[in-house]
């Protein structure tokens, strides 16, 4: 029996808490892993309180992230020992996630965890840091660099924007950080935000073309502030879209990107290949600055986690959440 947190539904009731679950239940798969720790996300806040059908079949333990050390292997890659993270694959959706104490998943969905980087920082990264340094590398290869202008990033208070700010701000761009809550300025200074936005301004129905402001933009928000930052930017800039916190829709129209040249790049953690996983967090261990990283992170044991979750519907989460599995493992 191990200790998890498990998601139950019958034709009656819906159940969640942190229980006792046999190994025999764990979903196949050729490693096994015990998860040192894990991490509380948006998408995991969604699956345990019910507010959206993130999970579709039951009994489901949440927890799209973990870093733990192998146990058991019939993948040729990885040896009992070994130090791992997973992100995505849609763990803690379709397969049980790292909200659990061991987990047993595909060795192809596993990523070697890279040297100078703890299994602690490796949730305090997690999928929304490794999907900033995607978001940063798409940017890159696009053509973007520092000396063509500022580049905004909205929802920078989140895990996303909060990583995504400062890779930025290291690599020498002029970031605008974009917050509903304007008390964080100073949080978004620390992370090397070079000035801070109003999410009010970004909320109204965006016109087809605004004043030209920036050269690249990182997205979490989607909706009405994606359009108006679509039609904000500057002539051949780039936007990096991964999230949609604010809504699905994209009321805009095509003149940001036949007028002004624009690109549009969407984004996707979940099922992003291996070896651009390897590649992002290879670079994460040497472009992240560690010290500045701590300062995002607020540490929840597992007993707290389901009453935790509501709190990222209402907004009222800074940077990450990490939880302590079995911190001994580490």
């Amino acid at each position: 029996m191990f200790d998890a947190i498990l998601i139950e539904k019958d034709e009656d009731e819906r159940r969640v808490a942190l229980g006792q679950v046999e190994f025999g239940a764990l979903d196949e798969g050729d490693v096994a892993v015990d998860v040192a720790w894990s991490t509380l996300n948006y998408k995991d806040a969604l699956a345990i309180t019910g507010s959206s059908p993130v999970v579709r079949s039951f009994p489901m333990v949440p927890g799209i992230d973990f870093a733990g050390i192998v146990t058991e292997s019939r993948h040729a890659e990885y040896k009992p020992g070994d130090r791992v993270v997973l992100n995505g694959w849609g763990v803690g959706e379709k397969h049980w996630g790292g909200l659990s104490k061991r987990a047993q998943v595909k060795g192809d969905w596993l990523v070697p965890l890279p040297d100078g980087i703890s299994m602690r920082q490796a949730m305090a990264i997690g999928t929304a840091g490794y999907t900033a340094m995607l978001c940063v590398i798409a940017l890159e290869e696009a053509g973007l660099t520092p000396d063509m202008g500022e580049v905004v990033v909205t929802g920078a208070s989140g895990g996303v924007g909060s990583v995504a700010t400062t890779l930025l701000a290291a690599k020498g761009y002029r970031v605008a950080a974009v917050t509903g809550r304007l008390n964080e300025a100073g949080y978004l200074k620390d992370l090397g935000a070079a000035s801070i936005v109003n999410r009010a301004e970004l909320s109204d129905a965006a016109r087809p073309l605004n004043k030209e402001r920036w050269a690249g933009a990182v997205d979490v928000a989607g909706g009405m502030v994606l359009a108006n930052v679509l039609s904000m930017m500057k002539y051949r800039g780039v936007v990096a879209a991964c999230g949609l916190a604010a809504s699905m829709d994209l009321p805009t129209s095509v003149a940001p990107f036949i007028l002004r040249g624009i690109t549009l790049r969407g984004v996707d953690s979940v099922m992003c290949p291996k070896p651009e996983r390897i590649a992002a967090w290879g670079r994460l261990a040497t472009d992240l600055d560690m010290r500045k990283l701590e300062s995002m992170v607020a540490e929840v044991p597992m007993k707290d986690v389901i009453e935790t979750a509501p709190r990222f519907l209402k907004g009222d989460v800074r940077g990450r959440v990490i939880v302590p599995v079995s911190p001994d493992l580490s």
